[in-house]
């Protein structure tokens, strides 16, 4: 379950959605480094996304 705090928590703010207090939650709970390298890893994973799109839509034209 924790696991899936921490990615619900990083898409939120990903996007801009998280309310402070939730942060402040979170930072309080556990230290920020689960929250660092999930955040490193779905950047990673959008980045990758991206380009697979990217390369998808120049092979098709």
């Amino acid at each position: 379950m924790e696991t899936l705090r921490i990615i619900k928590s990083v898409l939120s703010a990903m996007i801009g959605v998280q309310k402070k207090q939730n942060l402040e939650n979170d930072f309080s709970k556990s230290s920020a480094t689960p929250f660092i390298i999930a955040g490193i890893v779905m950047t990673l994973v959008f980045i990758v996304s991206i380009w697979l799109v990217v390369q998808l839509a120049l092979k098709t034209s």
